[in-house]
């Protein structure tokens, strides 16, 4: 009989399914980026790119130096998003339709959890910036 650690010591080496979804997700928020701009989002030098795509924001977490803006890019094929911080600190941005953006720099800080406002509750359309100092 087999020690009752090794069931435990393998489950914790398994990573979860719903992270290869999310990787599978992300490359695809990628690829349709680089679609509709021509480059990919790494080669945006004045801001931090996160894509919203298929009710995920890629990615889910970005951590940034204090004085960093963010942008977010709807990459999606059909659907609306927003950005809320949870902090209710700034507006909720307009419905970004495909292609659309918003910006946000951020001076404080601390982790600053956003979401996007017609998804979150039904979608678990979640994020979190963490700002450096």
């Amino acid at each position: 009989m087999k020690p009752l650690y090794v069931l435990p010591a393998l489950l914790l080496l398994a990573a979860p399914a719903w992270a290869d979804e999310t990787a599978d997700t992300c490359a695809e928020a990628e690829d349709r980026y680089v679609e509709m701009f021509g480059q990919p989002s790494a080669a945006i030098e004045d801001a931090e790119v996160v894509l919203m795509y298929k009710y995920t924001f890629c990615p889910a977490e970005l951590t940034v130096k204090a004085g960093t803006t963010v942008r977010w890019v709807n990459v999606d094929k059909r659907t609306s998003h927003s950005v809320l911080l949870k902090d209710g600190s700034v507006p909720e941005s307009d419905r970004l339709f495909p292609e659309e953006t918003v910006d946000m720099t951020f001076l404080t800080p601390g982790p600053q959890g956003y979401l996007c406002g017609p998804h979150w509750e039904t979608q678990n359309m979640i994020g979190m910036i963490i700002v450096e100092p």
